[in-house]
């Protein structure tokens, strides 16, 4: 059975649009999205396609808007048959773009009903008709376009791009997520990205002395991050001054740290798995000549598709460089993960954040730090000078890789990254 009739076609032309316009696509199935990016491709060969797959990345955030997008393809399918929600529920997102809805060709009360409930057009699934799709494209992308140029313009748009007492183009506020000494946190929409994004904006101009150093650390933690491409890394999208204020958009992760994680309980091959990706992503943090310096569960979060990415680069040290922005002996991280060195303000090499993931480990397999004291100092002492704690005999088999990572002497540990990956899957390759 036909679907109702579309928008009048047009030749397949170049469309009038002068930037090539991006596109989300939202399907659980690949096939379709490679068969509509071919479509997309031949009436704008330079358009930016982003798949959304429900199944795997979960549903859009609740303040999502898509303010990065000119239209969306939303698949009947989505989420095991649940488009039709997905499509009520942009409709009550304040100007979420216009949205081309993907059904059976053997449902023509479906058609009906979602161009009722807003879609601008319904194509055959099964059979895509390109004449009909790139017209409803390209009359979705100008209206689009218009809406936006007239929304820019408006006095909710600047409102929206204020964070604090800065004004960041581009970005849209949601919420504020944390205020501290040096920077303020919050939860933004990204033009630019097309996505959620966690904003942290430097409280202070640059001026001298500490407001200096600060700065200075804050622009260090992007140029060390933004050279790293790996999944187990946070992702870094922009990097900007704006009213002489630095700022930093990062990856957004809705599912938290690994904190809550731990409190839930971890399965221990579930914490060996954790431990490799950690380690992965140190292996290339290490390999550019970065320390983290502050590896603790808070700054280890997990993505939407159980994935974990290391985040928070603020005290991070290029081994190369040679201004050294701490003082001699100054202590910088967090006492209960602390390498023994470290907890002394010594040198520090890659087998300082192995000790840290260490702990990190021993926590995820038992619930508990190892080294517990009424104070800071008192911690630091433990790490540097109590026995190593010993695992229940149903986690017996971990010991020699926990011992091997929180050894009091850094000779005495793992020597890289890269040799604990090998030791982690040599026991994966065991017990499998």
């Amino acid at each position: 059975m036909a679907l109702p009739a579309g928008p009048a076609t047009r030749p397949l032309a170049a469309a009038s649009t002068s930037l090539a316009p991006r596109l989300l696509i939202i399907t659980d199935h690949t096939e379709l999205a490679r068969a509509l990016e071919h479509h997309i491709s031949i009436v704008w060969p330079d358009a930016e396609c982003r798949v959304h797959a429900p199944l795997i990345s979960g549903r859009l955030h609740s303040a999502f808007t898509a303010v990065g997008y000119d239209a969306v393809l939303l698949d009947d399918r989505g989420e095991r048959g649940r488009g039709e929600e997905w499509l009520e529920n942009f409709q009550h997102r304040s100007g979420f773009p216009p949205v081309i809805y993907l059904a059976p060709g053997d449902d023509p009360a479906l058609a009906v009903r979602v161009v009722e409930r807003g879609a601008v057009d319904c194509v055959i699934r099964e059979r895509i008709d390109h004449r009909r799709l790139a017209s409803a494209l390209r009359d979705a992308v100008q209206r689009r376009r218009q809406e936006l140029a007239l929304w820019r313009t408006s006095s909710q748009a600047e409102q929206l791009s204020r964070f604090g007492p800065v004004k960041i183009l581009g970005h849209r506020f949601v919420r504020e997520l944390a205020i501290g000494g040096t920077s303020m946190v919050y939860l933004a929409e990204s033009e630019r990205a097309g996505e959620m994004v966690v904003l942290k904006v430097l409280r202070d101009a640059p001026e001298t002395g500490d407001q200096y150093t600060q700065f200075s650390r804050f622009l260090q933690e992007y140029e060390l991050i933004s050279k790293i491409r790996h999944p187990n890394v946070v992702r870094i999208f922009d990097l900007g001054i704006a009213d002489d204020h630095a700022y930093i958009a990062m990856e957004y992760f809705p599912r938290g740290d690994l904190r809550g994680r731990i409190a839930k309980g971890i399965e221990p091959r579930l914490a060996l798995q954790y431990l490799s990706q950690m380690a992965a992503a140190l292996q290339v943090v290490h390999e550019v000549g970065v320390l983290h310096r502050d590896l603790k569960p808070g700054n280890i979060m997990e993505r939407s598709d159980g994935s974990l990415a290391l985040i928070d680069f603020g005290l991070a040290k290029h081994t190369e460089v040679n201004a050294d922005m701490t003082a001699a002996g100054e202590i910088f991280g967090t006492p209960y993960y602390m390498s023994p060195e470290q907890g002394h303000g010594q040198e520090l090499d890659e087998r300082s954040d192995l000790y840290s993931l260490g702990v990190i480990f021993h926590e995820m397999l038992t619930g508990k730090k190892p080294f517990l004291a009424p104070t800071p100092m008192g911690v630091i002492y433990l790490h540097g000078n109590a026995p190593r704690p010993a695992l229940s005999a149903e986690l017996s088999e971990y010991q020699p890789l926990l011992d091997k990572l929180i050894a009091i002497e850094p000779a005495e540990r793992c020597a890289s990254a890269r040799e604990l990956l090998s030791e982690v899957a040599q026991m994966e390759a065991v017990s499998a």
